[in-house]
């Protein structure tokens, strides 16, 4: 699935959610469309394991096509370019309803 995040001239209330979407750290993610082959995935799955390394992080293996590959949280956040290497920080609850009242 990918959102088109384009404003609508029909709808002028939906540009301020569009602008929204365009500027939390999400963006890539919800709107790239890479093609993955079914067969992949499959591999995948088949091959997958959990390993928990030393420091406590976890680390998924998969075979996939001969190669071996690794995934971590560092990894998946770099690949959807969230750009919160340090992780996701939290908005105090009273700033997040102050922010969804000014989009109407």
């Amino acid at each position: 699935m990918v959102a088109f995040l384009k404003k609508p001239r029909e709808s002028e209330d939906f540009h301020q959610i569009v602008d929204f979407v365009t500027a939390i750290h999400i963006r890539y993610a919800l709107t790239k469309n890479p093609t993955i082959y079914v067969s992949l995935i499959s591999q995948f799955w088949r091959t997958a394991r959990v390993r928990t390394l030393d420091n406590g992080e976890i680390e998924l293996n998969a075979t996939i096509d001969g190669q071996v590959k690794t995934i971590t949280e560092a990894s998946v956040r770099r690949h959807l370019k969230l750009a919160d290497a340090d992780g996701i920080s939290s908005l105090p609850t009273t700033e997040i309803f102050e922010q969804l009242a000014l989009m109407g």
